[in-house]
């Protein structure tokens, strides 16, 4: 890619080098970006590393951000001391290196990271719901033992001490004799 005058910058070009590799463990190819340089007016080269960019090459690889920010996840990683003092980023980023036909991009395969604020969201939701039922379960658990011990106290009455004892046997006597 090259650039004219955009903003009074001239002779600005950004090469991207892709590579090609088969995989033997998926069998098929893949295609990764290897690294970005941009170079300007033909003498300044900064140039960046790709580590994440990949996608298999029968398919195009897109992501929202391709950049060397860490805010956005920095898939760019500078590879010179030049590119220390610049920040790339690109937006709505979708490439495909081979097997391209009609001049159209292939179905894509999307660049997401493991922890997405919709994937963390969905976790911390599992935590709460989990945490609620087994509460909901501790308190099901205790509410059958106190039904329980209200049955058994209700069968059966248990006398606390040596005075209702003495009392229950003399009524009971009592009642016997009586003619």
């Amino acid at each position: 890619m090259r650039f004219g005058d955009v903003d009074d910058l001239r002779g600005l070009s950004i090469r991207l080098q892709l590579s090609n590799t088969f995989y033997e463990a998926s069998s098929q190819w893949w295609f990764s970006l290897d690294s970005v340089s941009v170079v300007y007016n033909s003498s300044q080269e900064a140039v960046f590393n790709a580590s994440e960019v990949y996608a298999p090459s029968s398919l195009s690889y897109h992501c929202s951000h391709v950049s060397s920010l860490e805010r956005h996840s920095a898939l760019l990683r500078p590879g010179s001391d030049n590119a220390r003092r610049w920040t790339l980023t690109f937006t709505d980023f979708q490439i495909q290196a081979f097997n391209v036909t009609s001049g159209r991009f292939s179905p894509v395969s999307d660049c997401t990271t493991f922890l997405t604020p919709a994937i963390l969201m969905g976790l911390v939701t599992s935590l709460i719901l989990l945490l609620v039922l087994a509460y909901a379960l501790h308190l099901l658990v205790h509410l059958n033992r106190i039904e329980n011990d209200r049955e058994r106290k209700a069968h059966g009455d248990f006398l606390q001490n040596p005075e209702q004892m003495e009392r229950c046997c003399s009524e009971n006597i009592a009642d016997k004799n009586v003619p």
